[in-house]
């Protein structure tokens, strides 16, 4: 895939501050906020930068190649992009935009079943090779209609979601409308119409919905109404049963995402589960834990060779992906940093972001003089 780097932002940084500048505040901060005061949401990238990698330059070596193999695919970089709900609201048409580019560039794309596209739609753009995230329902119908659009859909990686007993408790959210029932007060109209670039592209593509949840929801249903029926649709708190009874239905690989603690993992382990993405959600969930690079240094010497270890949260650029590498994982996921790009730079933002996190990873191997993504490891101070 030729890179397609827009170098008027060639730092996350910079397309978030372009994200910030191009879409509503409300929009931008369920983007960008965590939950209660935003301590994980912080601590998650300050942890992980935390991690010292040590350059060595008189060695025999050979050019850095980002390639990675995991469950039997050979991808052409170490990341993926983590599912995110409501990405269409943030920008339109975002997870279409996001699921091509992965594709081209060859990256595991996680559809969130609580996004803007439906799991045919991404499969038709992904050929089949999107992975789809699993919010489970309250109705074991439900899960099992989902399931079978997703075998149909060919999806290779089913990821069942264990961090959301609850929603979130976030207050921006809750300021600005965006909790549930969500509802569009007149100061998010009044933002609104200071993007009129991002209402424009809305009014283009159509109001965002729960595209996947459509065939399961009632007509025409109010925002009070959405509300009774999100409650109960899904029960978000996973237990031994239900991942027996998923395990049971779906023949592809499992993941769990949003474990932290050995005893989790122990549980996927015996549950015959093939990985897990180590995750606290973004900061989105819990406010009182500890940075998920913290639960990864914990687990990463136990279960390293037991199962396959990933990792999502704080995750923000290509020097940061060498950092968490460094531990010992076999793969990482962003999602806000997607976001952003998009955000900033709509239908281009993808391959931007993706090729942006390619040049500075393979910047730091170069720096570390690892041939390997796997060398990295072997590179921590």
């Amino acid at each position: 895939m030729k890179s397609e780097i827009n170098y008027n932002y060639p730092s996350v940084a910079d397309l978030r501050n372009r994200a910030k500048s191009k879409i509503p505040k409300f929009a931008f901060e369920y983007l960008d906020g965590g939950c209660y005061d935003d301590v994980n949401l912080k601590k998650n990238t300050e942890r992980i930068r935390d991690i010292e990698l040590k350059p060595k330059y008189l060695v025999d070596y050979k050019a850095p190649s980002l390639k990675t193999e995991l469950f039997g695919h050979i991808y052409d970089a170490p990341f993926g992009i983590s599912p995110i709900g409501l990405q269409g609201l943030m920008w339109p048409k975002s997870p279409e935009i996001l699921a091509k580019a992965a594709f081209d560039h060859n990256i595991p794309f996680v559809l969130s079943t609580v996004t803007t596209a439906s799991i045919e739609r991404i499969s038709e753009i992904t050929e089949g090779k999107a992975w789809f995230q699993l919010y489970h329902p309250a109705e074991e119908s439900v899960t099992k209609d989902i399931l079978k659009r997703a075998e149909v859909a060919e999806c290779p990686v089913l990821v069942i979601l264990a961090d959301v007993p609850s929603f979130g408790y976030r207050p921006r959210d809750i300021r600005n409308g965006l909790s549930m029932p969500p509802k569009m007060t007149l100061k998010n109209i009044i933002n609104a119409l200071k993007r009129p670039h991002w209402s424009l592209q809305t009014i283009i593509h159509g109001q965002p919905s729960f595209e996947i949840l459509k065939p399961y929801m009632p007509k025409k249903l109010n925002l009070g109404q959405l509300a009774k029926f999100m409650d109960a649709t899904f029960s978000g708190r996973l237990n031994e049963e239900k991942i027996k009874k998923i395990r049971d239905l779906w023949k592809g690989k499992l993941v769990l995402k949003g474990a932290e603690s050995v005893q989790d993992i122990e549980t996927a382990c015996q549950l015959g589960l093939d990985g897990v993405i180590v995750s606290n959600h973004g900061g989105r969930q819990v406010d009182v834990g500890q940075a998920t690079i913290d639960s990864i240094n914990t687990i990463a010497p136990l279960y390293k060779d037991k199962i396959t270890l990933m990792m999502d949260s704080g995750i923000r650029g290509g020097a940061d992906v060498a950092r968490v590498m460094s531990t010992g994982i076999d793969f990482s996921f962003m999602g806000r940093t997607f976001m952003y790009g998009v955000s900033a730079l709509g239908k281009k933002g993808g391959n931007h972001t993706i090729s942006m996190l390619k040049t500075q990873l393979i910047q730091i191997m170069e720096q570390l003089s690892c041939s390997r993504v796997t060398d990295i490891y072997k590179n921590k101070v």
